[in-house]
């Protein structure tokens, strides 16, 4: 039995793959800084839980001694809203690969964004890769699966897009950098690669991950619209920088500032997968990868949100997502 230890575990992508990873047979420990924030998640009695503070050498180094050997420990934290974020996410990552070397960590799977060649990266986008290069500079082996927008109600990438076009009224205006071309992935494909990561079929390394579909950041929020019913009309504008409108779109939605103005600095980069490799290595058989219409189509459903672990679709919005999702204006 693979025993696998998930930092980030009260958070949108962590908290899925808890479930999905104790579904698929492993002894799963759930962390976060303190057991509070997991205490309400309706995982069964056999996720256990435990405090992991990554900022913190000591917490880091106890919470692997007590977990015994670990085979594989996905790195899913990122500071929001500080002014040194960055300095904070590196040092970070740097305290907890240390720690992992120290007590034998089988395996560090990373998720953070795709890195685009020949381009100048947001603050955000260069972070997460900084992040990426310390996990793998101390000698455990690093799995790192780089991915654009996630799509899945909860996630903050399509909750600010739902939001912002349901506040905008008749007309949604597009700056021109929003013809960049994205390529996003539905939340249950990115549970399916974190999880195949665990798996030594899977070589250490970068991935790339995204979805079948690529377009537009300007055509995922005309679909976005159409999907949810909303009828809009569109304008190109010009004039309109990312730092202008990243305080407009956090006034006139309910996703938290920070992470608002990492979305918008990130839509002038063209967030298309370069090297899919990952992709055949999916098991025989596998369902194929999910179109964005049918991503957005059950990310939209309104039914009373269920605990993680009983919500059927991880598309979904469950009940212990942040406040700010799910809000329709």
């Amino acid at each position: 039995m693979t025993t696998a230890m998930v930092t980030g575990a009260s958070g949108y992508v962590g908290s899925r793959l808890v479930g999905a990873l104790h579904h698929r047979g492993h002894r799963v420990i759930a962390t976060g800084r303190s057991t509070d924030s997991l205490a309400d998640l309706d995982w069964p009695d056999e996720v256990e839980r435990a405090a992991l503070d990554v900022s913190d050498a000591r917490s880091c180094r106890d919470a692997l001694e007590r977990a015994g050997h670990v085979d594989v420990l996905y790195y899913l934290v990122h500071v929001v809203g500080a002014d040194d974020f960055a300095a904070k996410d590196l040092e970070s990552a740097r305290t907890l690969a240390g720690a992992a070397a120290d007590a034998g960590v089988s395996r560090i799977v990373y998720l953070g964004g795709l890195v685009p060649e020949g381009e100048e990266l947001s603050e955000h986008l260069r972070s997460r890769a900084a992040v990426g290069e310390e996990l793998g500079a101390h000698g455990v082996d690093l799995v790192w699966l780089r991915a654009a927008i996630i799509l899945g109600a909860g996630s903050a990438s399509y909750e600010f897009i739902r939001q912002l076009v349901g506040r905008l009224r008749p007309v949604v205006p597009l700056p021109r950098w929003m013809d960049a071309p994205v390529e996003p992935i539905a939340v249950d494909d990115v549970l399916d690669y974190l999880c195949l990561s665990a798996s030594g079929d899977v070589p250490p390394g970068a991935y790339d991950v995204a979805g079948p579909d690529q377009l537009s950041y300007a055509d995922l929020v005309r679909t976005v619209a159409r999907v949810a019913g909303l009828r809009r009309r569109f304008l190109h504008v010009r004039g309109i920088t990312p730092g202008m409108a990243a305080p407009v779109v956090a006034r006139l939605t309910r996703v938290p500032t920070a992470m608002v103005d990492d979305l918008v600095h990130s839509l002038v980069n063209d967030m298309v997968a370069g090297d899919e490799a990952i992709a055949d290595l999916r098991p025989s058989g596998s369902p194929p990868l999910t179109p964005v219409v049918d991503a957005l189509t059950r990310s939209e459903h309104t039914g009373s949100p269920l605990g993680v672990y009983r919500t059927e679709d991880p598309l979904r919005r469950h009940r212990d997502d942040a406040a700010w999702a799910g809000h329709r204006p």
